[in-house]
């Protein structure tokens, strides 16, 4: 298991650099076409992984990082009902942007795989379709650990592959045909939207995540998948 591999990419600096550019093409009409393309459920998803982590979201002594925040629309739901400390970060610049339009809490530009925080320092992360895309999926699951607290606990809710058949196939003609086309068409950048469905492809499947987080370090995996197994959220103890 490596990372993300975006056509033309050679090594991990390519790819990130690759995939920060991409996002910031298509920031301005990154929500728009999350909630258009996934018919709404994409809101459905995020706000399943708040209510799964709202223990330590509610609790006024925990500090909680949205990483790869994106837009921040994460980060907005635990704002709603947060009593801890929350901030998010994310290392596309125009993406911090937008997620300053709807959040008040802190939001600092980094590399997943670099976090500028000390060892030990959180008790939650969110990652909501972003853990796809880092360069080196061992490292990115290594940092977690780091800047996690003993007990903390890391949501990475991602795309994964559908298990019904039929479902399957119908999703792999959208993701493939359609998705492209539409996204393309609305963003001006065909490239992101292709790279959409590879990057879904070439992912993990939730099975195998779950064994590399417990192989990375973490003592717990849980997973659950949600619509046909398309998504599937894993939490993991440190």
């Amino acid at each position: 298991m490596t990372g993300t591999t975006p056509r033309g990419a050679t090594g991990e600096q390519e790819a990130s650099q690759w995939v920060r550019g991409m996002f910031g093409r298509i920031a301005g009409r990154y929500d728009l076409l999350n909630h258009l393309l996934s018919f709404n459920l994409d809101k459905r998803w995020r706000k399943r992984t708040i209510e799964r982590t709202a223990e330590i979201i509610e609790n006024p002594n925990a500090r909680v990082l949205d990483l790869c925040c994106g837009t921040g629309d994460v980060l907005a739901g635990i704002e709603k009902r947060r009593k801890s400390t929350a901030f998010g970060s994310d290392f596309c610049h125009p993406m911090l942007v937008e997620a300053g339009k709807k959040v008040a809490s802190p939001l600092f530009e980094a590399d997943a795989l670099a976090l500028p925080l000390a060892d030990a320092s959180l008790d939650l992360i969110t990652i909501a379709f972003g853990f796809r895309n880092l360069a080196n999926y061992r490292k990115g699951l290594e940092e977690l650990l780091r800047v996690l607290k003993p007990g903390g606990v890391v949501a990475i809710l991602e795309f994964s592959q559908p298990r019904n058949r039929a479902f399957a196939a119908v999703y792999g003609f959208f993701s493939t045909r359609v998705l492209p086309f539409i996204g393309g068409m609305i963003s001006g950048s065909r490239d992101a939207y292709a790279y959409l469905p590879e990057s879904i492809r070439k992912f993990p499947t939730a099975e195998e995540l779950a064994a590399e987080m417990k192989a990375a370090g973490f003592r717990r995996v849980e997973f659950e998948r949600m619509t046909f197994g398309a998504v599937a959220l894993h939490r993991a103890w440190k």
